[in-house]
């Protein structure tokens, strides 16, 4: 029998720190892969958007926090965030915005499944910006698309981030200057043509770990082509904002993601 993308294979229950929101361990199914991910729904039975989160990190750095998903489900959104290929239990190897785009994209069919779900919203943080801005070129019907803290360029990240080159030489298979084409691959600036959704970009200028230059490059290059865009520059913040912040942006970012549904 046929197994499409984005199937449910199995679920299980998971303790949640909220008790308005459910929580569960999903195994789906991305290109002949059985992945995993969590899901976050608010109880009930009412219909609303979906919010697929994409987290930053390869492996275990950056790994989906519940109760950060469930942060954002009691915003009134039904969460799924993929761990990606090779992580928690889930078959084959994460790659780092290569391959494993591909349980991004089956993770947005997941969401699209759910009998719940009207339009589909895409979030992603730090490497999760490059997996959101390509799941929302693969599907120009997505509601929004947002980027916090956001890589947008994979070749300015080898640039920047030197404790990251022998990953990204090992995971990519080479330097950008020996290999530019695995690099420009990953990076979705050069097929925004494409990509339909409005998008927000929040970025701290003090990111010592995605420069703002990745959003500002994002930035430009969508005014260019007439994309709808929108920028929320914190000039005093890095990557991690603090708690009483991030809890407010949290709000303002669920609210516009909201108001651009209902325009869509």
């Amino acid at each position: 029998m046929k197994i499409n993308n984005g199937e449910i294979l199995e679920h299980t229950r998971f303790p949640s720190p909220n008790p308005n929101v459910e929580l569960t361990v999903i195994t789906y199914f991305s290109n002949g892969l059985r992945v995993k991910g969590l899901l976050a729904a608010p109880i009930g039975n009412e219909p609303m958007d979906g919010f697929l989160y994409l987290r930053g990190g390869i492996k275990n750095v950056g790994k989906v926090r519940p109760a950060r998903i469930a942060q954002f489900a009691s915003e009134g959104f039904i969460v799924f965030a993929p761990f990606y290929r090779g992580n928690q239990g889930g078959e084959g190897n994460e790659d780092f915005a290569g391959e494993d785009r591909e349980d991004a994209f089956s993770a947005y069919l997941l969401l699209k499944s759910i009998s719940r779900v009207r339009k589909i919203h895409i979030f992603g943080f730090s490497r999760g910006g490059v997996m959101a801005l390509l799941t929302g070129i693969q599907f120009p019907e997505a509601a929004s698309v947002v980027t916090w803290g956001g890589v947008s360029d994979m070749t300015l990240t080898y640039e920047e981030r030197k404790d990251l080159r022998r990953m990204m030489k090992r995971v990519i298979g080479g330097t950008p200057e020996k290999f530019p084409e695995r690099y420009q691959k990953r990076t979705p600036l050069f097929e925004l043509e494409r990509l339909a959704a409005p998008v927000l970009i929040i970025h701290g200028v003090m990111d010592h770990n995605v420069s703002v230059e990745h959003a500002y490059r994002l930035e430009r290059r969508l005014r260019v082509l007439d994309k709808p865009v929108e920028c929320w520059y914190f000039d005093e913040f890095t990557h991690y904002f603090p708690p009483a912040v991030n809890r407010k942006v949290v709000e303002d970012l669920s609210k516009w993601m909201k108001n651009h549904s209902k325009r869509w």
